[in-house]
């Protein structure tokens, strides 16, 4: 299995649609690397990554606004065509298994910022809660 993991800011709010029954969450994530060319100057690459999450679990979506700093991971899927032009082009698609919320992307957006959740599509990789540490203080061997 090939994994992509990508750390960045959503393009536009997120869209949740049904297809065959099975809900999807779609957005995109641009991610900006700074770097210098050889004359020294700064520049910027932008690589978009256009994500679909297929998950009942769609609490998430109403913070995943324009803006918003995500990590997602998922398996990814390039994808050819021509344009309008006729000049072939390509685009890099992620089907996501897991989603975190990051931040508000410098918004101020505290309701985003502050609610540090993570979502995945596997159950069993959502991790149990912590035990209760006032029981476990009895049990201390020293």
């Amino acid at each position: 299995m090939i994994k992509l993991q990508v750390i960045g800011n959503l393009g536009k709010d997120c869209t949740t649609n049904t297809v065959n029954g099975k809900t999807v969450m779609n957005f995109n994530v641009a991610h900006t690397e700074r770097f210098r060319d050889a004359s020294g100057q700064q520049k910027d690459k932008t690589t978009w990554v256009e994500c679909a999450y297929w998950s009942d679990r769609t609490g998430i979506a109403p913070y995943l606004k324009k803006g918003t700093q995500v990590y997602v991971e998922g398996t990814p899927e390039v994808r050819t065509y021509t344009r309008n032009d006729g000049t072939p082009a390509a685009s890099l698609t992620l089907r996501v298994f897991s989603i975190q919320l990051l931040g508000s992307g410098g918004r101020g957006d505290s309701t985003t910022a502050n609610t540090g959740g993570s979502y995945a599509s596997d159950q069993s990789a959502v991790p149990a809660a912590p035990p209760d540490m006032a029981e476990a203080a009895d049990d201390l061997p020293f």
